[in-house]
């Protein structure tokens, strides 16, 4: 047997706030069989090895790995390294970079926000990538 979802809504629910309402999504999964352990996720997973591998692919690439520098910032309460990326053009003149402006873009502040580090991955693709706008913005 398959699951089935259905009995799909999304609305309006009663609890106010400053800015407007909140949303309720609801729905009802029905399971083909008693006592199995089953997983519900509301995005795609993006995991920790998800994170560790792109950015050892972008690492490995001569394409990109010229534009990008990672170190490590900080250890998570897990134990993992919490990485800082630098992407940038770094053949320019050692003064020039230092007078650079730079923009600091975090993602993924709590465990749930896997959108975040999809949209991340989005991001550095692009800002690595060989693009004229990724260019101008390194």
């Amino acid at each position: 047997g398959n699951v089935t979802v259905s009995d799909i809504a999304y609305y309006t629910n009663s609890i106010k706030r400053k800015c407007g309402s909140y949303y309720t999504l609801t729905f009802t999964v029905t399971f083909p069989h008693d006592n199995d352990q089953c997983y519900l996720a509301h995005c795609y997973p993006f995991t920790y090895t998800d994170l560790s591998r792109f950015i050892a692919k972008l690492e490995a690439d001569p394409a990109t790995a010229h534009r990008m520098r990672r170190r490590t910032l900080c250890q998570t309460l897990a134990g993992n390294s919490c990485d800082l990326l630098t992407i940038t053009a770094f053949n320019a003149d050692p003064a020039a970079l230092l007078a650079r402006k730079g923009v600091l873009i975090t993602a993924r502040v709590h465990p749930g926000e896997t959108q975040a580090s999809w949209m991340m991955k989005g991001v550095i693709e692009f800002l690595t990538g060989p693009s004229l706008d990724a260019k101008i913005l390194r």
